[in-house]
């Protein structure tokens, strides 16, 4: 008979599996994280314990198993416009910033990236406000922009390119009119808008892989998601942040982070209530 209950040598074991696989470092005190977010794997897979589950994931060729278990493990928790801030910052100061170089010709496209991007709603943001801009600027337009949205969840990826939202996941931020004007209803769910989806491309990506493949980019988005990283790691992800950032690029990083130990990589500046970074290597 199965048992769902992880021993301590088993949680080791299972710990050191997934931050190796997606860099989530995981504390003694969350055995029970473990042990509930993969009772399911465990049950579906056969195993007697997370001893025999570990074996089979560690020996598995191929990554099913593996992209499962990075899907139980990630949080996916997100909202759209999160935290406010970075969205006015972007509306008010960057595109204000790049849009002249657009018109005269200086650039033919901004590139964004939103690493991280979970189930859609902060890339689908930053399209949205885009798209408003756009609006309100004639002289830019919405295909000047490319937003590359990356995360490692299979699942999570596959919702975004979707773009269907129930009423309670649009209700958590999506103001009225934005919804109005950028989704239709059909039945239980909201469909987003062909041109705002097709302003955005989705990849998996795990952030402990070379950043290189994906080029350079003016703006990047990386939220919420190194605060489950240990201090290394996250320096790691900073540094080559900061060298895959255009020259004068800048960085946007949650509300419940900072670079101040990163001062040789990041010029922080601010905009009303919101802090947001400039590159200095680029």
């Amino acid at each position: 008979m199965a048992t769902e209950t992880i021993q301590p040598v088993e949680f080791r074991l299972m710990r050191d599996y997934i931050e190796k696989n997606c860099g989530i470092l995981l504390g003694e005190e969350k055995a029970y994280l473990v042990e509930t977010r993969l009772a399911g794997l465990l049950a579906e897979t056969g195993c007697a314990d997370y001893g025999a589950f570990y074996r089979l994931a560690s020996q598995e060729v191929g990554t099913a198993l593996r992209d499962k278990i990075v899907d139980a493990m990630t949080t996916n928790e997100t909202l759209w416009f999160r935290d406010g801030h970075p969205f006015r910052i972007l509306k008010e100061v960057l595109l204000p910033e790049f849009a002249p170089q657009l018109v005269s010709g200086q650039r033919f496209r901004i590139r964004i990236w939103s690493a991280a991007s979970s189930t859609g709603q902060e890339p689908y943001s930053i399209a949205l406000t885009i798209q408003e801009y756009c609006r309100e600027h004639p002289g830019v337009r919405p295909d000047q922009f490319e937003i590359i949205a990356s995360d490692i969840s299979p699942s999570a990826l596959f919702l975004a390119r979707a773009g269907r939202y129930d009423s309670a996941a649009l209700g958590r931020g999506m103001p009225d009119d934005l919804r109005a004007r950028y989704f239709r209803q059909d039945g239980q769910v909201w469909v987003l808008d062909d041109a705002v989806k097709k302003m955005v491309t989705l990849r998996k990506y795990n952030l402990q892989d070379s950043l290189d493949p994906l080029g350079r980019f003016d703006i990047v988005f990386c939220r919420y998601v190194t605060i489950y990283f240990s201090d290394p790691f996250k320096r790691q992800i900073f540094e080559g942040i900061s060298r895959l950032t255009s020259k004068g690029g800048y960085f946007i990083i949650s509300a419940v982070e900072n670079l101040q130990n990163h001062a040789d990589l990041f010029e922080p500046k601010s905009h009303g209530t919101g802090t947001y970074y400039r590159s200095l290597i680029g």
